[in-house]
C-alpha cells in the first residue's frame, strides 16, 4: 500500500498556494459562499489592525509619534492575509464610541454613539479623501483581492446616545436605561415586542444597513442578535435582500445560549433567527477547550451539522472569537493548531480572529493600568485578559509562532480543495477505546478525508482505529501529521503527541 506518498503531497501544497490575480471586476456573492462553507473570516479591529506602538507598552500614544489604525493603512495588510488564505473579513464595529460611563481610553466598539456614520477613530488625518471615502477604499481594496468584507452592528448602544435620544432605549422602574449582561459602558435598546416593531430601533438599524450597503459592504454580523426578535430582523434582512440579495446576515447567536442578556429584554433563539432570515450563526465549538473526551466532540459536531442541513443554513467553526482567551494562554500553540485542523475538516466556515494566525496572547504590557492620557471619562487602560483589546487606541495583533502560522496557511488552503468531500459527504465518527482520542472521517467519490486528535494536552496518547475497505490500491496522502501511523490488519495505530492532530486524505 502507498501509504505516504510525499511527492503527491508536495504537489498538492504547490498547487495550492498558487497566486490569484487580481480583478476590479466585483460581483457580491458572499451568501453563496457562505453557505457552501466557503468562507475563511478573520475578524479585524480597524482602530488597531495596523497601528504602530514604538515603545512596546501595548497602547498607542500619538503625542509620542506612534500611530493608531486607520482605513487607509489598513490596507497594507490586505496582501498579508490573503497570501494566508483569508477571503473574508469580519470589521468590528466602525461606528462612533461613547464616552460617557466608558470602559478604556477610547470606549468600547460595541458602545456606539450613532448607527448613521463612521468612527472618525479610524480617520487618517494626513489623506484629503472623507472618511466615507477612505473606508470605501478599504473595502475595495480588499476586493480587488478577492476578499469579502462583513460590518459588524451593535447590538446595544452608550450612555450619550440615551441621552440624545432616549426613545431608543429600554427603561427600568426609575426610568433610567437597562444596563445588559454586566456591560456597563452600554444600554439596552428597545426592539419592540414580538408581534410590533419599534419604529426608531429599526430605523436606526436601518440607517446603518443603508450606510455600510453603499460602501460596498458584503454582509452584516449582528452583535448578539438573540436581543432582537424574530418580526424586527425578518423586515431588515428583507430590506437588505431588497437591494442584494446576496447580502450575507451572520446572527451571533448559539445553540447552548438560551437566556436574554437582562430581564427587561427579548430572547430570539438561534433557529428563529435562521427562520427570520439569517444565513448562519455561531456552532457552540468555543466549548472545545472545555472537552475532555471525543463524544463530548462527536456530540456538538453531530448537532450542529444537523441543524444547518435541517435548515439550510451554516455555521462559524467559532472555536476562538474576540470574545474568548487566547488558545495559547489556554493550552498554548497545540490548541491552536488543532482549531484550525478542525476548522479545515468540517463543514463550516472558518472563523479567527487577527493575531490568532500568528499566536498573540493579546497580552498588553499596561493593560488595566492608568493612562496617559484618554479620550473619555475612563482614564484606564481598561482590557479583558488574554483577548483582542476593543476599548483603547492599541497595538497591532501580533505573535511570533512560525508553527502556527504554517498550519494557518497549509488549513486554509486544504480546506478549499477538500470542500467537496466535506460537503457531501457524512460526518463519521469512528469507534476508539481510548475517549482522549477523537477520529472521525468524511467520505465522497473514492476519497476520504481522516481526521484523528488527542484532547489531552499534557500526555501523549495512543490509539487504534479501525479504518474499513482499506486495500493496497489507495494512496494515504498525509496533510498534517508528525507522528508517523501505521496500518495493521485495517487498523490505524498511532501515538499522538499531547494535543496532536492528525489530517490524512485516503484516495481510491
Amino acid at each position: 500500500m502507498n501509504i505516504f506518498n510525499k511527492f503527491f503531497s508536495s504537489v498538492l501544497v504547490t498547487l495550492l498556494f498558487c497566486p490569484a490575480a487580481f480583478s476590479s471586476d466585483w460581483q457580491n456573492n458572499l451568501r453563496t459562499k457562505f453557505l457552501n462553507n466557503e468562507t475563511v473570516i478573520l475578524a479585524v479591529n480597524i482602530r488597531s489592525f495596523n497601528s504602530q506602538d514604538f515603545n512596546g507598552d501595548g497602547f498607542i500614544q500619538e503625542n509620542s509619534g506612534e500611530k493608531r489604525g486607520t482605513f487607509l493603512n489598513a490596507i497594507n495588510r490586505l496582501d498579508e492575509l490573503k497570501n494566508l488564505g483569508v477571503n473574508t473579513l469580519h470589521v468590528l464595529p466602525i461606528t462612533p464610541t461613547g464616552k460617557l460611563k466608558a470602559l478604556g481610553t477610547a470606549g468600547s466598539l460595541y458602545s456606539a454613539s450613532d448607527f448613521a456614520s463612521l468612527n472618525p477613530d479610524m480617520y487618517d488625518e494626513n489623506s484629503d479623501l472623507t472618511i466615507e471615502q477612505q473606508a470605501k477604499k478599504f473595502v475595495d481594496e480588499a476586493h480587488l483581492r478577492g476578499i469579502s468584507v462583513i460590518a459588524d452592528l451593535p447590538a446595544c448602544a452608550s450612555y450619550d446616545l440615551f441621552l440624545q435620544r432616549p426613545d431608543l432605549f429600554v427603561k427600568g422602574v426609575s426610568g433610567e436605561p437597562v444596563i445588559p449582561a454586566d456591560w456597563t459602558d452600554v444600554r439596552l435598546l428597545n426592539p419592540g415586542s414580538k408581534d410590533k416593531i419599534d419604529i426608531n430601533v429599526f430605523g436606526t438599524y436601518k440607517d446603518f444597513v443603508k450606510m455600510v450597503m453603499k460602501l460596498g459592504f458584503d454582509g452584516i454580523r449582528a452583535d448578539v442578535a438573540t436581543s432582537k426578535t424574530e418580526l424586527f430582523w425578518k423586515e431588515l434582512i428583507k430590506y437588505s435582500r431588497e437591494k442584494d440579495p446576496e447580502f450575507l446576515w451572520l446572527a451571533e447567536a448559539s445553540e447552548s445560549w438560551k437566556d436574554p442578556v437582562s430581564n427587561y429584554g427579548v430572547f430570539t433563539s438561534y433557529d428563529k433567527l435562521l427562520n427570520a432570515g439569517f444565513d448562519g450563526y455561531y456552532g457552540s465549538f468555543f466549548n472545545l477547550k472545555n472537552w475532555n473526551n471525543s463524544k463530548e466532540l462527536y456530540s456538538q459536531i453531530s448537532y450542529t451539522l444537523n441543524e444547518t442541513e435541517k435548515y439550510g443554513k451554516s455555521v462559524i467553526g467559532s472555536f476562538s472569537t474576540h470574545d474568548e482567551v487566547s488558545p495559547i494562554l489556554i493550552k498554548g500553540p497545540e490548541l491552536s493548531n488543532m482549531m484550525i485542523w478542525l476548522s479545515a475538516t468540517l463543514p463550516v466556515n472558518s472563523y479567527f480572529v487577527d493575531g490568532f494566525q500568528t499566536g498573540d496572547d493579546y497580552v498588553y504590557q499596561k493593560q488595566n493600568k492608568p493612562a496617559d492620557s484618554t479620550n473619555t471619562d475612563d482614564d484606564i487602560y481598561f482590557t479583558h485578559r488574554g483577548q483582542i483589546d476593543i476599548f483603547n487606541f492599541s497595538r497591532k495583533p501580533g505573535g511570533n509562532n512560525v508553527d502556527i502560522r504554517n498550519n494557518f496557511l497549509l488549513g486554509n488552503n486544504v480546506k478549499l480543495t477538500i470542500l467537496p468531500v466535506l460537503n457531501n459527504g457524512k460526518f463519521t465518527p469512528l469507534k476508539i477505546k481510548n475517549q482522549k482520542v477523537f477520529a472521525y472521517m468524511f467520505e465522497y467519490n473514492k476519497k476520504r478525508i481522516l481526521t484523528l486528535g488527542n484532547l489531552d494536552f499534557e500526555n501523549s496518547q495512543k490509539a487504534s482505529v479501525k479504518i474499513s475497505n482499506i486495500s493496497r490500491k489507495m494512496s494515504i496522502v498525509p496533510i498534517k501529521i508528525t507522528s508517523m501511523p501505521e496500518f495493521k490488519k485495517g487498523k490505524l495505530q498511532i501515538n499522538l503527541k499531547r494535543g496532536e492532530i492528525v489530517v490524512l486524505i485516503i484516495n481510491g
